[in-house]
């Protein structure tokens, strides 16, 4: 996107009152008293790839947004407690299950696991901890967006609107073996998961 500003001609103009939705969502901030440890996972993790980094503030970014995620180093900083409001959590989507996977193996290898594989429905998610604490989501989608909203209308999903637990090793061991992609995509049958 272009957003290079017209200096060659002036004319009035009149903005718009009606809301406007942002175009895209640009980067989220953290603060920390533990920036290394998170420039290192934040990298290891979501691929990313440090653009400016000093003893205060780190930039890094994984695709042509010129950062998607910060990390301003504040020493002394405790963590929230379990009562604190704030964030939950962030979601990056892969586009495909075995991308998914993939990330999922390579990040077991370095010893980075999930704390919570759960399918919602609509996404297959595996939820992980930062070195903060933080809650980063790694997800797929299971239907077509579209089809992803419906189904938030549907009986399944007032029954259970978090979803049901999977084991991200068998799921794997299940893609390599050639199962079909939407069959591994289907929601299992168990038990709600609890949040």
């Amino acid at each position: 996107m272009d957003t290079a500003v017209d200096t060659t001609s002036r004319s009035r103009r009149t903005l718009d009152p009606k809301p406007i939705a942002p175009s895209l969502f640009a980067h989220f901030v953290l603060r920390s008293s533990n920036a290394a440890a998170m420039v290192d996972w934040y990298t290891a993790v979501l691929n990313m790839r440090v653009v400016y980094r000093d003893d205060l503030l780190s930039f890094l970014t994984y695709d042509n947004e010129h950062h998607r995620l910060a990390i301003i180093n504040i020493g002394g900083l405790h963590a929230p407690d379990d009562k604190s409001t704030g964030l939950s959590h962030v979601a990056y989507a892969f586009p495909r299950i075995g991308d998914l996977l993939a990330t999922y193996r390579r990040l077991k290898a370095k010893g980075i696991e999930p704390y919570w594989p759960i399918h919602h429905g609509p996404t297959l998610s595996l939820y992980y901890h930062d070195p903060d604490g933080n809650s980063v989501e790694l997800q797929v989608d299971c239907f077509s967006k579209a089809k992803a909203a419906a189904y938030f209308e549907t009986e399944a999903f007032r029954k259970n609107p978090v979803g049901v637990v999977f084991d991200p090793e068998a799921l794997a061991s299940a893609y390599e073996a050639g199962t079909l992609e939407a069959d591994l995509l289907r929601q299992p049958d168990g038990p709600p998961a609890r949040v």
